[in-house]
């Protein structure tokens, strides 16, 4: 998780009873806050929560919220593996989505990801700072 950051989307990883990462999913608030499709931290960590049992079924037996943010922009969920094998997860944010990417990487980079890496989510999210929908 980011730290200091309250609201607006979560990734969340779900593993088996080997440890091993087997599902992960995200939420992000597609309104403004004040809108019908906000959320807040608590509320953005429980949805990512429920759609990853949902769609993991019995096999997840511990999830892990990675990444939560209430910033207002483009985010990229990638992953890439070390020289060892062991899988790397990172989450970047930017004002645009080749910059949430590039800043993706270069968290799977810096933590020794440099085989295979590969963006499998991109997403917007709207953060708490975000204006109110107008009526």
């Amino acid at each position: 998780m980011v730290p200091g950051l309250r609201a607006g989307d979560a990734v969340a990883v779900g593993y088996n009873a080997d440890g091993v990462w087997t599902a992960v999913t995200y939420y992000c608030s597609g309104t403004p806050k004040g809108g019908a499709d906000y959320k807040d931290e608590t509320g953005a960590r429980q949805a990512a929560t429920a759609d990853l049992k949902s769609r993991a079924g019995e096999g997840v037996v511990t999830t892990k919220v990675i990444s939560a943010s209430d910033r207002t922009g483009h985010f990229a969920y990638a992953r890439g593996k070390t020289k060892i094998g062991e899988d790397v997860h990172a989450v970047g944010f930017g004002a645009s989505k080749a910059e949430a990417q590039q800043r993706a990487f270069a968290d799977l980079s810096r933590d020794g990801a440099t085989r295979s890496p590969k963006v499998i989510y991109s997403y917007f999210s709207h953060g708490a700072e975000s204006s109110p929908p107008t009526r």
